[in-house]
């Protein structure tokens, strides 16, 4: 069970007025309480055979994302020096990110879009609060590094805006 389903688990409970779930599979074990006034607690057990590897390491993959790896070839050389002279927005929250208001609505901004300091380039949602992220500097949109509706760590890169 990845954590995209156990978010949408957690978001079906909310919604169904449910006060208590349990949920036990093979490897996992999953108890969501929800209650009127009180603070909303999960719980999530994993098990794991002996000789497997964790699923996610939250630390290893931040640091993954923000080291360039080490270049096999000219063009991957040429590409992570490219990177370089780019500004990274990244997250200033953990959560789920969303790339506009409203599902109905147009995106906050595209790939090749101008935007200036304080234009609101996506929302991350945690614990049912919607947070509009601004951007801190002016440029233009090069790549967006995060598929929408998926969860996003502290710090995570999630533009890259080139400043020129």
């Amino acid at each position: 069970m990845d954590l995209k389903e156990i978010q949408n688990l957690i978001k079906f409970v909310a919604k169904s007025g449910a006060s208590e779930v349990k949920l036990e599979m093979d490897d996992v074990k999953i108890t969501i309480k929800t209650g009127e006034g009180e603070t909303k607690e999960t719980t999530i057990l994993q098990q794991m055979p002996m000789a497997a590897q964790p699923v996610m390491q939250a630390a290893p993959a931040v640091q993954e994302t923000s080291a360039p790896a080490p270049a096999a070839s000219d063009t991957s050389a040429n590409a992570a020096s490219d990177d370089s002279k780019y500004i990274t927005v990244k997250s200033p929250i953990i959560g789920t990110f969303y790339r506009r208001p409203a599902p109905d609505k147009p995106l906050f901004c595209e790939v090749g879009d101008s935007i200036k300091e304080g234009d609101v380039l996506c929302i991350i949602e945690a614990m049912k609060l919607f947070n509009e992220i601004e951007s801190e500097v002016s440029g233009k949109i090069v790549k967006i590094l995060v598929d929408d509706s998926s969860p996003v760590e502290f710090d995570q890169p999630l533009f890259l805006v080139d400043p020129s």
